[in-house]
């Protein structure tokens, strides 16, 4: 664990705070913290969705990846939302119905496509991962605001292209690299189910936060470092200031107290 987490701290600009690493380890807050981590895997599928919808691909393989996300999406945005029903329906909705093709005039849209799809699947099926474990504890799921952790670093996203890619990749690493982190910490504090579980995700988040480094590496075409470093002191800023809302990736609790919901 120590080799793949090594690369991980060294890109991170701060280590999580264990002030936060106390409250979320509290059993009180674990239910709070399992909604939070799964709304964030269907982002993170989202996200990755989104980036080949509008860069990668034309409007028929568009068309989809919208089909691929729509049992997910149903679950979510629906009130009446059936748990066992969409359980049951098991791994055949992780697949796609088609292959997607590249559009002409973007070099990397191959490697992008690759690389966020298989994301896209991993995500998908930690969401569902994460759901059966709420649903074996009595969680019910629900929708949760976002916090101000991903809307922090998407409002320093420059605005022109290829910019704008680059800087929402950067922005991807981390979230992933934070992701792992996470995990890796937390593990220790929860009981045998959880702490395997987190234990079992370190790969995969390590692995997508290295995929989106290297594909901002790769359309920027230039030495990317200083941006990187500048998301890096802006992340371990939101990580390392007070927050007054307790997610999986909120900043230090503050002291007049934190809200789990």
């Amino acid at each position: 664990m120590d080799n793949l987490l090594a690369p991980i701290k060294s890109f991170l600009g701060c280590e999580t705070p264990d002030a936060w690493i106390a409250l979320a380890s509290e059993p009180a807050n674990l239910s709070a913290l399992l909604v939070d981590h799964c709304n964030c895997e269907l982002k993170a599928a989202q996200t990755a969705m989104f980036l080949i919808r509008k860069y990668a691909v034309d409007k028929s393989s568009g068309e989809t990846l919208l089909a691929w996300a729509k049992p997910y999406e149903e679950f979510v945005y629906h009130r009446d939302r059936d748990l066992q029903a969409f359980l049951a329906r098991g791994g055949k909705k992780n697949e796609l119905a088609a292959e997607l093709k590249p559009k002409t005039g973007f070099a990397h849209g191959e490697d992008l496509i690759a690389k966020m799809v298989r994301l896209i699947k991993e995500e998908f099926h930690h969401f569902e991962q994460v759901l059966e474990i709420m649903a074996a504890r009595g969680i019910n799921y629900q929708n949760l605001s976002a916090g101000r952790y991903a809307r922090g670093l998407m409002a320093k996203v420059r605005t022109h292209e290829p910019a704008t890619l680059v800087d929402k990749l950067i922005v991807g690493a981390f979230i992933e690299a934070r992701s792992c982190e996470r995990f890796a910490k937390l593990a220790p504090y929860m009981d045998e189910e959880l702490n395997r579980f987190y234990v079992s995700l370190l790969r995969s988040e390590a692995r997508h936060y290295q995929d989106y480094l290297s594909l901002a590496e790769a359309i920027a075409g230039e030495d990317i470092s200083e941006r990187v470093a500048f998301f890096a002191a802006l992340e371990a800023e939101l990580i390392l200031s007070e927050d007054t809302e307790l997610r999986f990736h909120s900043g230090s609790p503050a002291e007049t107290g934190v809200s789990c919901h």
